[in-house]
This record gives structure tokens, C-alpha cells and sequence, in this order.
């Protein structure tokens, strides 16, 4: 384990718990399984399917990140992380397996932290394929609000164009 990323993504997190260690031990696998590095741009994609605690070592380990378009969230609530690599075509996904037994919370960070990956994962390949890389979008004003909103979020309503907060879904549907 490599004390000195785990202290840099507590700093980051704010304390230390299970949830993080999740994260973190997600990204120490893929470093090792799939040799990638800290992304500096978009050359490695992570999509998450929570929004716990463990994103926060995904963000601070390898580099993906929400602003720059790296970090995807694909919300199922499933304790899941995959990894792509757009240089090698390469991509794994792995999935939290239950814990087995009752542990404390420091206890079940440190199981986390120091049993082999195996133990902690089920590897697969992702259901699914990468997204594509981040897009710029020319930002419309909201013409009942007056807020800016990029093009592709915007709505028409009462032929003017509305913002997500102003647009008023209608369904009669079943």
C-alpha cells in the first residue's frame, strides 16, 4: 500500500473511513492490472456507479475528475468502478463483494486496506463502452430565468427556450 497516496487522498476526503478505502484500493488495482498512471487529461476514464466516499481517492489517485470530463457517473448505487484506457483499448471493472461477518468501522478499513484485491473485488469487463471524451457546448441564456445553460440541456417550452429549472415536463403517459 502506498502510505503516501492514501495520505494524500485522506487530506483531500476530509477523514479516513471504509468508504475511502473502497475507492482507494479500487485505483491501486487498476494502477497494478492495467498499468495506468495519473491521468492529465482524458487518457484514462473512470466511470463510478455511486457517489460515496471512494470517488474522492479516484479523483486524487488517478486523475479523473468530473471537470475535466474524466470522471463518469453512472448512477446504479452499485459499489462498481471501471476503468478505461484510451491508449490501449484496455478496460476492467470491479465490483465491491460483500463482506463477510460483522467488523467496526476501523476494522473494516483496515481489511479493506491490506487483504489482497481478490479478496476485496470481483473483476470483470464493463457492460458497457466508454463514453466518449468530453464535448464543449455552446452555453444558451435561459429565457425565463436568464441563466446560462450549455445548448444540449436546454428545453423548448411555450416556444422559448428554458433551462432544465424552468422547463415544466408534461405527461399523460402510463
Amino acid at each position: 500500500m502506498d502510505k503516501e497516496l492514501w495520505k494524500k487522498s485522506v487530506e483531500f476526503h476530509g477523514h479516513e473511513c471504509p468508504g475511502l478505502a473502497i475507492g482507494f484500493k479500487a485505483c491501486e488495482a487498476a494502477m497494478e492490472k492495467m498499468g495506468i498512471k495519473f491521468s492529465s487529461d482524458e487518457e484514462i476514464v473512470c466511470v463510478t456507479e455511486n457517489d460515496a466516499c471512494g470517488v474522492d481517492a479516484v479523483q486524487v489517485i488517478t486523475g479523473c475528475t468530473f471537470g475535466k470530463g474524466n470522471l463518469i457517473y453512472r448512477g446504479t448505487g452499485k459499489m462498481a468502478f471501471s476503468f478505461f484506457n484510451r491508449t490501449s483499448g484496455e478496460s476492467l471493472r470491479m465490483i465491491l463483494k460483500p463482506f463477510k461477518g460483522e467488523m467496526e468501522r476501523k476494522q473494516r478499513q483496515e481489511y479493506i486496506l491490506n487483504s489482497p484485491v481478490e479478496d476485496i473485488f470481483d473483476f470483470k469487463k464493463p457492460p458497457f463502452e466508454i463514453p466518449e471524451k468530453a464535448r464543449l457546448f455552446t452555453t444558451i441564456v435561459c429565457e425565463s430565468c436568464g441563466e446560462g445553460a450549455p445548448e444540449h440541456k436546454i428545453r423548448i417550452s411555450e416556444g422559448k427556450k428554458v433551462c432544465l429549472d424552468c422547463f415544466k415536463d408534461y405527461s399523460r403517459g402510463w
